[in-house]
């Protein structure tokens, strides 16, 4: 008889398809049955932050891929979900070295993320053996921002990928104002990489970056090292009490590289 009245009213009978997924009803945070994301890691990918709010308790939930909330916001460049998730626990260490939220934010050119990161104790130096240091990905694809801002907070100008310093990833993307940044903080210009090579080796001849590179292979003037001891005596992200130095304001801006 409910067979029958299922046929005479149009509806049809429950079957193995209309069943709801097993995958959904064990975590009802999942946004289908196919994807692994949750509705967190939907909200931190564009930028929801009231969306994030609500989610919250999710703050360190981990897809397949290993990305975290986290790792979403900083894809996004969304500081304040940034913000909101560190508020909340999000762990700024990642669980894989597929998924590190720093190394995406200054791949990206996410300054603001960068800066939230490192404030909350983000490793400035992990490097990582397919992408290098936060620094080097920045370097490789040519984020000044990020770079100057990873320098300022203590990043090791030296360390990069493998045996390729930032300085050899600056060379082969010929970028003047890097690799002069770069000798600003102290770059070793006479680094070898794995096949034997200095920075000025990976440029053509007689470009402007070749003769850079020549004009700055010497020793580091004497103001240059004045500038890097003083920054060094002031210690990671202390760089900011140079501007309460009684000083002239012309070699604050130098100490500080503005």
């Amino acid at each position: 008889m409910d067979g029958k009245q299922g046929d005479m009213d149009g509806s049809k009978p429950a079957g193995p398809r209309d069943s709801p997924d097993i995958r959904l009803l064990s975590n009802p945070l999942m946004s289908d049955a196919v994807s692994d994301w949750s509705p967190m890691h939907e909200a931190a990918i564009y930028g929801h932050q009231l969306s994030l709010r609500n989610l919250i308790s999710q703050v360190n939930g981990v897809t397949t891929d290993w990305h975290t909330p986290l790792f979403n916001a900083c894809v996004s460049g969304s500081r304040d979900c940034v913000n909101l998730l560190l508020q909340h626990g999000a762990s700024v260490q990642p669980e894989s070295d597929l998924a590190s939220p720093i190394h995406e934010a200054a791949r990206r050119g996410h300054t603001e993320c960068v800066d939230s990161l490192i404030a909350y104790g983000s490793n400035i130096d992990h490097k990582i053996s397919h992408l290098g240091t936060p620094l080097y990905l920045a370097c490789e694809n040519q984020q000044r921002a990020c770079v100057k801002k990873l320098l300022e907070s203590g990043a090791d100008v030296n360390q990069g990928k493998g045996q390729d310093s930032p300085l050899h990833a600056v060379a082969r993307t010929a970028s003047e104002e890097l690799a002069c940044l770069l000798m600003d903080f102290g770059a070793d210009t006479q680094a070898k990489n794995a096949e034997g090579k200095r920075p000025v080796e990976l440029v053509p001849p007689d470009s402007p970056l070749a003769r850079l590179f020549l004009e700055r292979e010497g020793p580091p003037s004497l103001m240059q090292l004045c500038r890097l001891r003083i920054r060094k005596c002031f210690g990671i992200q202390q760089h900011h009490k140079i501007t309460k130095l009684v000083l002239p304001e012309d070699l604050k801006q130098f100490l500080l590289h503005l």
